[in-house]
């Protein structure tokens, strides 16, 4: 049975525009048929631009997949180090915050009974051995007075001065000042050059209310 090529008709339009490997296949074979046919019948058919227009049919789609890229994200941690330091510091013992009144008050006396400042504060060059002496004497006698009747004092150490003493470990540094070679620790011998005073007891006037204490010594006016 002979297969009759004439009735048969493509509609090149009808197509698909996406072609997978089946309809390439098919779109071949049908190329073929029509290669056949022309070489059959014998018409001038332009094999060229039939086979331009299957080309053009034919459009090959890509398909991307879609990749999946693994990011892999490395957080640094950062660790602060809290470094303890010890710092030393050396604080200043405290010093008391003394009241001037008393240290007034006892120049004012001194200056009352033996004329002390007057003789500290006089320029002694111009003066002779003889005349300052004298003038020792009555500082000497007014300061001895003034010491006595307000303060009490007491020596510091009991043994007579230039003898031998020795001071143990924990001795007062206060009431003890080493002088000379000092080289180790205690306990240390060594000669007694002065016995040292400590006040026992104050017994300085009371002040009037209103009573400038800087006012040691008032000018003195004689009509």
């Amino acid at each position: 049975m002979a297969f009759d090529f004439s009735s048969m008709t493509v509609d090149l339009s009808t197509m698909p525009t996406t072609i997978d490997l089946g309809h390439a296949w098919l779109g071949g074979l049908v190329l073929v048929l029509l290669v056949l046919y022309i070489a059959k019948k014998g018409k001038s058919v332009e094999v060229e631009k039939i086979v331009e227009k299957i080309v053009e049919v034919e459009k090959i789609v890509e398909v991307e997949k879609p990749v999946e890229k693994i990011v892999e994200k490395i957080v640094e941690i950062s660790v602060e180090k809290i470094v303890e330091v010890e710092k030393i510091v050396e604080v200043e013992p405290k010093l008391k915050t003394s009241a001037p009144d008393a240290a007034l008050q006892l120049l004012s006396l001194l200056q009352q009974e033996a004329r002390f400042i007057d003789f500290m504060q006089e320029d002694l060059k111009g003066f002779a051995d003889a005349e300052i002496g004298a003038a020792a004497r009555v500082i000497h006698e007014g300061g001895h007075k003034v010491l006595n009747e307000y303060f009490t004092f007491a020596p510091i150490r009991s043994e007579d001065e230039e003898s031998r003493i020795s001071l143990p470990a924990g001795f007062n540094a206060s009431e003890v000042r080493l002088t000379g070679n000092v080289v180790g620790e205690a306990p240390f011998n060594g000669t007694l050059i002065h016995r040292g005073w400590k006040v026992t007891d104050v017994k300085l006037p009371k002040l009037a209310e209103g009573h400038d204490v800087r006012i040691v010594a008032a000018a003195e006016v004689e009509l």
